[in-house]
């Protein structure tokens, strides 16, 4: 059976810090990451990254290839292309499977920067429409949703931030809420509620999406009929003609690994203390999968992962 002093699961932000700073402090050290590449989130971010210090890129994936880089310079060990499979707590060992191979590794610490996955709305059609790789980027996808008809399912500053965006692009986009609050900033709101091109349906529920092979409609479902376009107002029951559905929901934790390991809170993230380690001693959660999505960053993500290896260190050489 392998072992190594700490052993990393994910290669996002969070993951690649602590391998970095474990490699530099002389940390026996192994990343493991599900996907074929390095880089977590950073694959899914079109926009302009600005607030980095030090590192301005114009998108996630300029950044992915930085990161990537000193990295791979730092010759710090890592597996892509490994599904964890297992963690048993009590023997402090870690299933794992490449390819058709599957094996175990035996850790002093572990460190989970598993990350965070794209809400689902949980409806007929959804998961389908996904398997089709029907899943789009307002700001990278604009030009695909050219003269289509979209609906954005959503309350929050990205749910807001996409309407606006294919508001010049898109034929008409539907704006779904199934509130009548947002969560949003006041000022994305004011500007989506006052932009004719925009239909916002309030108290509003998704409840299927049709298509075979491409989207074609969704099923919606009013509350209390509270609809921004008044031609929907006193129908309880909809079949909305669209050609593209953006889930805009939030982030949920990838936590599924530990569940019932270490505690978790009420939302679903890793309860860690100030040095991000968990209920169990020798298990540790950095990124997204303990840190509030108010508060989450690639900076703090960065920073988290420093603070693990430094204490870490500290504790493998007491």
């Amino acid at each position: 059976m392998r072992h190594v002093d700490v052993l990393i699961i994910g290669g996002g932000p969070a993951g690649i810090s602590a391998a970095i700073w474990c490699k530099r402090l002389g940390i026996d050290c192994l990343l493991l990451e599900e996907q074929s590449q390095l880089g977590g989130q950073l694959f899914n971010i079109f926009n302009e990254i600005i607030d980095y210090p030090g590192m301005r890129t114009k998108n996630g994936i300029e950044m992915q290839r930085e990161m990537v880089k000193h990295f791979v310079e730092m010759d710090c060990l890592y597996e892509v292309n490994t599904k964890v499979l297992f963690i048993d707590e009590r023997s402090k060992t870690v299933k794992v499977k490449k390819q058709a191979k599957k094996q175990e590794i035996c850790y002093t610490y572990l460190i989970l920067a598993t990350g965070s996955s794209q809400r689902k709305l949980g409806v007929p059609g959804e998961q389908q429409m996904i398997d089709r790789g029907e899943v789009y980027s307002a700001s990278a996808d604009g030009e695909r949703l050219k003269g289509k008809t979209v609906a954005i399912i959503g309350g929050g500053d990205r749910a807001f931030e996409g309407a606006h965006l294919l508001s010049s692009k898109a034929r008409e986009v539907y704006l779904v809420h199934r509130s009548t609050r947002f969560k949003a900033r006041e000022q994305y709101v004011e500007r989506i509620i006052s932009n004719p091109c925009i239909k916002v349906m309030t108290d509003t529920e998704v409840t299927a999406i049709h298509g075979d092979r491409h989207v074609t409609s969704i099923d919606l479902e009013s509350k209390n009929k509270e609809y921004k376009n008044k031609e929907y107002k006193n129908k309880e029951y909809k079949n909305l003609l669209v050609d593209a559905v953006l889930i805009r929901l939030g982030v949920a934790p990838n936590v599924d690994l530990i569940k019932g390991k270490v505690a978790t809170a009420q939302n679903g993230l890793i309860v860690t203390d100030d040095v991000h380690q968990s209920s169990n001693p020798f298990i540790y959660a950095i990124g997204d999968s303990c840190t509030t999505p108010l508060f989450s960053s690639i900076s703090s993500s960065a920073g988290q992962g420093a603070i693990v290896a430094k204490h870490v260190s500290s504790l493998l050489n007491d």
